[in-house]
């Protein structure tokens, strides 16, 4: 990493003194280096970059040669050029900036061809802005300009002796994980929780309590498919595969967008998901990806601050405690260090270090601790969030965590009732020759009073179809014996998001196994995008901090060696 921030610094102090190294004296009339005065800038910049002379002399003859070549001294490749950041394995591209000359009017797959064959990559997406680039439309078309930076990712298919029957089945490959991971999420989306959620699951939006949150149906879809492509890529976060990851981060975030601004700032998983889509920048060494990183970052913190309050007070409110969120500003910390660190602003870069180092302190836990709650009965991720939410004290998080438990099994056993009673209303409605929609929407205006439901389809002459069969007395003498039916959050009155801003929220979802009435293909995608949803609510502030060590260690070996000054 190192290495990659090298120039960064450089443009910085470079930028700072009003230095073009394209021009004299650094650059000759025949585009040569001009070697003393390079030497010159060399041995003043490597004490303030705390690196040896020659490795500087080194990293300003590399800019100066790239400045020249991306046209600001070349004519020809003053037409247009992008950057391309590699796959950090190819260590001998991945040491300098890689240019590409092209043209903008140009398919991204024909840019992808080249890469391909230049690098000997054979399977890759190119990721622009955080997005995956289309490659059946141009550059300019997806907003592509001279000097954009591009992130290229290598995609892993099997070899084909069919070169063009390669790309396709690449291509099919692709776009198979994110189109089942859609397509089950959409499935449950539409879901209304009305039938038996024994063998039909359904996905249930609630706050941290577990009250159902108010969203008009739209913003709700998107907010399913947001959150499922969010765990999906959480999932192959926890197995390092990042560049898989990152993909469906980025389609969690396009989701997001769709839910509005008063949402998303009343829910602090788009704030996660910025972390997690900078996090795997960094991971996959792309953090040159500079201003898509810090834009995220600063998202990140403002919805922070606009969910848990000034000094998460909301958050104290709701939850008792503040110390599970604290590894989400852990993780917000370092991340501003590396990239203050990789602009040369080595001050802040050491203030937010240190801001990550007390809090990692504070976070890490005793392993007997740990075991000590494992004996106990407990899981291994109830025991760190448990010792984390108590301060690491055995004997409180072991009445924190059976408490939860039972609030996990209360809530479950209300839902289980709640569900119940709305399934026999609609029952005991359609059984009155009502169909499924009118009975539900009756019910939904009464607030689930079945006398009143039927009073009201007896008097509405707006519904339409509402008399699919004779209705017999008994019935309704029968309709009188059941009263206040408790309605799931899907048939309640959509309300505006705005209203969810007066107190925070993060979303959690609930379902079952299993399906009826559907294709057998939508039942394997329910169940197989079922399997990334986590059991535990708070399985996003479970970190093992073990990542965090790595980096904090080689942010630490970054800024407070000595600096070498000679060569």
């Amino acid at each position: 990493m190192a290495e990659l921030h090298i120039q960064e610094k450089l443009v910085n102090l470079l930028n700072q003194g009003n230095i073009q190294l394209r021009n004299p004296p650094y650059t000759t009339d025949d585009s040569e280096a001009g070697q003393q005065s390079l030497q010159k800038l060399a041995v003043n910049y490597a004490p303030i970059v705390c690196i040896s002379v020659s490795e500087v002399a080194s990293a300003l003859e590399s800019l100066r040669s790239q400045a020249v070549k991306s046209g600001m001294g070349n004519k020809t490749y003053g037409e247009t050029c992008v950057e391309l950041f590699l796959p950090k394995d190819l260590k001998k591209y991945t040491k300098k900036n890689n240019y590409l000359e092209t043209q903008l009017d140009v398919l991204a797959q024909d840019i992808m061809d080249r890469i391909t064959e230049q690098y000997g990559l054979k399977y890759i997406q190119l990721i622009f802005k955080g997005k995956t680039l289309t490659p059946e439309k141009r550059l300019d078309e997806q907003n592509v300009k001279n000097k954009s930076k591009m992130m290229v990712l290598r995609v892993s298919v099997p070899e084909r002796k069919n070169q063009m029957l390669a790309v396709e089945e690449e291509k099919k490959t692709q776009d198979q994980s994110v189109q089942r991971t859609q397509r089950g999420f959409q499935i449950l989306s539409e879901r209304d929780g009305t039938d038996d959620p024994a063998t039909t699951p359904f996905l249930e939006i609630a706050d941290q309590k577990g009250n159902p949150l108010k969203i008009p149906h739209s913003k709700k879809k998107a907010l399913i498919l947001a959150m499922g492509f969010h765990e999906k890529g959480r999932a192959l976060m926890k197995r390092k595969q990042y560049e898989t990851a990152l993909g469906h981060l980025v389609q969690a975030d396009d989701q997001f967008v769709k839910c509005g601004s008063k949402l998303l700032n009343t829910v602090d998983n788009y704030a996660v998901l910025q972390l997690d889509i900078v996090w795997c920048y960094r991971a996959l060494e792309a953090l040159s990806y500079l201003d898509d990183g810090k834009r995220r970052l600063q998202i990140a913190e403002d919805c922070f601050h606009n969910c848990y309050g000034d000094q998460q007070q909301r958050l104290m409110k709701i939850k008792g405690n503040t110390r599970g969120e604290e590894v989400l500003f852990l993780r917000l910390y370092l991340l501003q260090s590396i990239l203050a660190h990789m602009v040369g602003n080595e001050r802040q870069a050491t203030q937010k270090l240190k801001q990550a180092e007390d809090l990692y302190e504070r976070l890490c836990l005793d392993p007997g601790e740990i075991k000590a709650l494992k004996d106990l009965g407990f899981s291994e991720q109830e025991a760190r969030l448990g010792l984390r939410a108590c301060h690491g004290n055995v004997g409180e998080a072991t009445l924190h965590i059976t408490h939860r438990r039972q609030e996990r099994e209360e809530m479950k056993q209300k839902e289980s009732e709640k569900r119940r009673m709305c399934v026999e209303g609609l029952a005991t409605l359609r059984a009155l020759g009502y169909s499924k929609k009118d009975a539900a929407w009756a019910l939904l205006q009464t607030e689930g009073d079945v006398d009143g439901a039927y009073r009201m389809l007896l008097d509405s002459a707006a519904i339409t179809n509402n008399t699919e069969l004779p209705i017999s007395q008994s019935k309704v003498e029968q309709v009188t014996s059941l009263n206040q039916v408790v309605l799931p959050p899907e048939l309640l009155s959509p309300s505006p998001a705005s209203s969810l801003s007066e107190e925070p929220s993060t979303t959690s979802e609930s379902a079952g196994s299993g399906s009826q009435g559907e294709a057998p293909t939508d039942v394997d995608l329910v169940n197989e995008v079922l399997e990334d949803i986590p059991i535990h609510e708070e399985d996003y502030l479970d970190l093992t901090l073990e990542e965090e060590s790595e980096v904090i260690d080689k942010m630490k070996s970054y800024l407070y060696k000595k600096c070498a000054s000679s060569s």
